[in-house]
């Protein structure tokens, strides 16, 4: 019986390079060429100990691991040439398809990774032999993390895909946590970018929330393509990941009344965000864009919770100030990309028309969408009278309403889908455009989609340059 120590993958022969006979590699290279077929369990057998569990291999198989096939050599180093060729399996000849193949081996392997499960190593183990085995979306991290182990690649990308696939707000952390951990650089991208569309409309509905790590959140914040109904709506979901964290035994999403309560409540001091331990949350809130917060009661909110410095609440007023007394006309935005304000419609498979209306400044726009068939879609703005037919009475109920003819807007509509893993983005590019109140100059251009992905993430940004 031949058999190999107990051994760390990352350690396995080092000096494996001196098996290099010629007969053992033409061996190695006439049997790797038919490694599916099994090779009978009467020919040569290697049993793998590992995880308390022992498992009976075949050398056309493990080859299809580099983990195994270096434990497998380093069994065989030290033999005679003549021994070798009996350890290495061979194909069965014309005339004795029913020889045995001589001797058995044993290795072994020793896994310090948390994230192998003893469920997910005999799934790897089974791809060795069979190409199409199920795997269920909660057991794929084990079968992942066996994959990187065994150094078998094939099944590390098919289960990269699954993962890619599967995406959710329950799976989203850890399946970012093992993209990092793994250096699988796709797995991380897939897992930001399914964020910057769903911590808005989905995240910020789920205690699965609390679980996204810090500095996830801040690269997600920071992208220019993050979707989201409104910054209101962004801000919200951003209080909310801080208290899932301050809250540990919350098990269900707080009502937002209560979870303003809950700020209200702490510290009179100083706010929240100027407290020793909680400064390095401040990147986090530099992120938002809080100038795009223009109603009375949510800016009041924004004072009653004590959570933000007195120097960011005086410079929202005082750009609110300007913009109101100026007609509308905003602070210069140095960067669009990064300034301008947003809003967003998800438009699903159920949807044949949807709008929203927005104030801002005592100017209404309405933002559309509409359904031309199965896979086509037109998205516009167009700015509206408060005496419009069918106008909400809500949209101008603290009564500011601005009488200019014409209103400067540079704007932007994007739509994102995702297709067959892919995201489709579709974009107007920035436009500059003077929107009047009737005719074709009420309407921006219509961005025009085609697409089979579902949802559609439309996001409509602007902002009202100086008018000359």
């Amino acid at each position: 019986m031949s058999s190999s120590t107990g051994t760390e993958p990352d350690e396995t022969l080092k000096d494996v390079g001196r098996l290099s006979t010629p007969k053992v590699q033409n061996k190695l290279s006439e049997n790797l060429k038919d490694k599916d077929k099994a090779v009978p369990s009467r020919d040569t057998v290697v049993t793998l100990e590992c995880l308390g569990f022992k498992w009976e291999l075949h050398p056309p198989q493990l080859f299809q691991s580099e983990t195994l096939s270096k434990l497998y050599l380093a069994a065989l180093k030290g033999s005679s040439v003549r021994e070798t060729e009996q350890l290495l399996p061979a194909l069965p000849s014309r005339k004795s398809r029913n020889t045995a193949l001589v001797k058995k081996m044993a290795i072994s392997l020793k896994i310090n990774d948390p994230q192998v499960t003893k469920t997910g190593f005999a799934t790897a183990l089974k791809h060795l032999y069979v190409s199409q085995v199920d795997m269920n979306l909660e057991d794929v991290l084990g079968v992942l993390a066996s994959a990187h182990i065994l150094q078998f690649g094939s099944l590390f990308q098919k289960c990269v895909a699954m993962m890619v696939d599967g995406l959710s707000p329950s799976n989203i952390t850890n399946f970012y946590l093992a993209g990092c951990k793994y250096k699988e650089e796709p797995l991380m991208a897939a897992c930001e970018k399914w964020l910057e569309m769903n911590l808005v409309p989905q995240m910020g509905r789920q205690i699965h929330l609390r679980k996204i790590p810090k500095n996830l959140l801040q690269k997600v914040l920071m992208s220019p393509r993050l979707f989201t109904l409104s910054e209101l709506h962004l801000l919200k979901t951003l209080l909310l990941w801080v208290y899932l964290h301050l809250n540990h035994r919350t098990r269900a999403i707080p009502e937002y009344e209560a979870m303003l309560t809950f700020f209200h409540s702490l510290s009179k001091k100083s706010c929240f965000l100027d407290q020793e331990e909680e400064r390095s949350l401040i990147p986090l809130f530099l992120s938002l864009r809080l100038h795009g917060i223009t109603e009375g009661k949510d800016l009041d909110m924004l004072r009653r919770i004590n959570f933000f410095p007195e120097l960011w609440l005086l410079q929202v007023t005082a750009n609110h100030y300007h913009a109101v007394e100026n007609g509308g006309d905003m602070f210069p935005a140095k960067d669009f990309n990064t300034q301008a304000v947003r809003f967003g419609l998800l438009f699903g498979q159920e949807c044949t028309n949807y709008s929203k209306m927005i104030a801002i400044y005592g100017f209404f726009f309405e933002i559309k969408g509409v359904r031309n068939d199965a896979t086509s879609y037109s998205f516009y703005m167009q700015r509206m009278r408060h005496t419009d037919a069918g106008f909400p009475a809500s949209a101008c109920e603290y009564g500011l309403i601005s009488l200019r003819a014409e209103r400067l807007v540079k704007y932007e509509i994007r739509a994102q889908a995702l297709v067959d893993s892919r995201w489709q983005e579709f974009s107007t590019s920035p436009i500059v455009q003077k929107f009047r109140l009737a005719g074709r100059t009420c309407k921006s251009q219509v961005l025009k989609v085609q697409t089979v992905g579902s949802p559609l993430y439309v996001s409509f940004l602007f902002t009202f340059p100086v008018s000359c």
